[in-house]
């Protein structure tokens, strides 16, 4: 495992500590309370250390925008674009990642996960936060245009109104750790876990002597009881 892998885990292991132990969620929003014990960077701005509710906001064109309330849930510090992230398994309790930030700098968030998902939403910042976060981490981030930062922070951002169509209609790239910029698919080209779903075919190496046994059986059977058959009418 390298020094970055293990930093990065070591920042993902603090940020858990920092979580209310009692947090809760709902299904559909995936309401949670997280209370950060120190100031936490997210896109467009730094939340000072205290209690915050998390929720995928009601909106009908997208269920990757997170919405950050105040505990009482009556103000919106920040309505934030995201990406679908991916998890082999899923776990019991709610994951929150941190990227690394220089020194003396609040811990950025990078992803959330609800418990039991294994799909979960990473952050999309703006593109001068996530060039810093791509050089400083060594990976890649998922960037939108920086102008769009005032729709991120606006307070009490309507799910009709012209913030969100604006983030949902944002062009989305992903900025590299050596300053390139490429598509989010060229960044985060990571498949979805498989389903149940069962395959179009069958593998081309199958064997068809169970189906010739099958067919076999089956001829046997009708000339048994066709010759039942004859025995009763004679």
């Amino acid at each position: 495992m390298s020094k970055m892998q293990t930093k990065m885990m070591l920042l993902v292991g603090l940020g858990a500590l920092a979580l209310s132990p009692g947090a809760r969620a709902d299904e559909w929003n995936q309401k949670t309370v997280f209370t950060f014990s120190g100031p936490v960077e997210i896109p467009g701005q730094t939340l000072p250390a205290g209690t915050y509710v998390f929720k995928l906001a009601n909106s009908p064109s997208s269920r990757n925008i997170v919405q950050i309330f105040n505990q009482e849930e009556n103000h919106v510090f920040a309505t934030i674009l995201a990406i679908p992230d991916y998890r082999m398994r899923p776990s019991e309790k709610t994951i929150i990642s941190f990227a690394e930030r220089p020194a003396g700098q609040p811990e950025a968030i990078k992803g959330w996960f609800y418990p039991g998902r294994t799909h979960g939403h990473e952050f999309v910042y703006p593109k001068t936060e996530a060039v810093a976060l791509a050089r400083v981490n060594h990976t890649p981030v998922p960037s939108m245009p920086t102008e769009l930062t005032p729709d991120t922070t606006k307070p009490d951002v309507s799910m009709a109104g012209p913030e969100i169509a604006a983030l949902n209609l944002a062009p989305l790239k992903a900025e590299e750790a050596n300053g390139d910029e490429v598509e989010l698919a060229v960044a985060f080209a990571v498949a979805e876990p498989q389903g149940s779903e069962l395959p179009d075919q069958l593998p081309a190496t199958a064997s068809s002597l169970p189906l010739v046994g099958l067919v076999g059986l089956l001829a046997l059977g009708t000339a048994v009881t066709l010759r039942v058959a004859a025995a009763r009418v004679k």
